[in-house]
């Protein structure tokens, strides 16, 4: 393979509707953001694999392989480099050639901080598989797991539905040949992805808070998918999918706000959780929770303005906060 500085950009994610139901065939509606992650390869005359990640404050981290079996030569975070090794071996067990003919030096860098759970991890395995010529939902099976609207979202335009579905499904329903593509070599359940057209007039009420604590994904998963009998989850699953479809269409800010209430109590009573609500109960709108519950980010809408908002949070110790049209594409 030949790399002479190739580059590779992927969109962050927020999973706005679905969460966790999405794993058992929930309708979700997610955000791709326009913050991401950028991938650099170039050749290099050494004779190890180079990989530099950078964050937007400065160096992450960085690490030296064997480029014939991608052990770790040398590294300044062991965790990271282990993490790492792991998933490039999954990229060659995907494609055998990848890491051929060439001394390699890979650059990343973040739009983001890490750990604000925007989709370091997804973006990271898009870039990979499109580089590596793979498919990126089996190099996230091999790495991450999870249901991969994450990775639909690395390189959507726009909102998007997602869904996981039988083959048959999947393949009456993609659009164009990239899609029928890669929708062919996953086994079932099967990635679905419509473009959405979502972009609602009140988006000026619409903010996104960090909660000051980035959540373990995986980990969630796992919990979620060890308690859930599918048997159970069916007309949740069907009530979230409604919501799903109905929240593009809405008019009114307390429209939209009611189905997000309703979607918070649906989630809350499968997974054994309060609402995020309950830690702010004198805030003046409706809080939803994005993705895995408990630390990443939270979607609020409220009638108040952008003051009011930042003075609430920071009140609370909240301080990052961003404004609807400043993060979604």
């Amino acid at each position: 393979m030949s790399y002479m500085n190739k580059h590779y950009h992927s969109h962050g994610k927020f999973l706005l509707t679905g969460e966790y139901l999405v794993l058992k065939g929930a309708l979700a509606l997610a955000l791709p953001l326009k913050l991401g992650q950028t991938l650099t390869v170039e050749t290099i005359p050494e004779t190890s694999l180079q990989w530099n990640a950078h964050k937007p404050d400065g160096p992450w981290f960085s690490v030296s392989l064997n480029p014939e079996n991608l052990e770790i030569i040398d590294c300044d975070d062991q965790p990271k480099a282990e993490k790492l090794s792991q998933i490039l071996k999954s990229v060659k067990q995907l494609n055998p050639k990848a890491f051929e003919g060439n001394d390699i030096k890979f650059t990343t860098r973040l739009d983001f901080d890490p750990n604000w759970g925007f989709g370091s991890s997804s973006t990271l395995i898009a870039n990979l598989a499109r580089w590596a010529n793979v498919n990126p939902y089996e190099l996230l099976k091999l790495t991450f797991g999870g249901s991969g609207y994450d990775i639909a979202c690395a390189t959507a335009e726009g909102p998007i539905y997602y869904q996981l579905v039988n083959l048959e499904s999947a393949l009456r329903q993609a659009q164009g040949p990239q899609q029928i593509k890669a929708v062919e070599s996953v086994e079932t359940p099967t990635p679905m992805v419509e473009i959405v057209d979502f972009n609602p007039t009140f988006a000026e009420h619409l903010f996104f808070v960090y909660q000051g604590q980035k959540q373990s994904s995986s980990k969630e998963i796992k919990a979620f998918l060890a308690k859930a009998n599918p048997s159970d989850l069916q007309n949740d699953i069907k009530t979230v999918s409604e919501i799903c479809r109905a929240l593009p269409k809405c008019e009114s800010l307390d429209e939209f706000a009611m189905l997000l209430q309703c979607h918070e109590r649906i989630i809350a009573r499968c997974i054994g959780q309060e609402p995020v609500q309950k830690r702010f109960p004198d805030f003046e709108g409706v809080l939803k929770s994005l993705g895995a519950w408990g630390g990443d980010f939270i979607l609020a809408a409220t009638g108040w303005d952008e003051n009011q908002v930042r003075e609430y949070f920071k009140g609370k110790g909240l301080e990052v906060v961003f404004g609807y049209n400043d993060l979604v594409r």
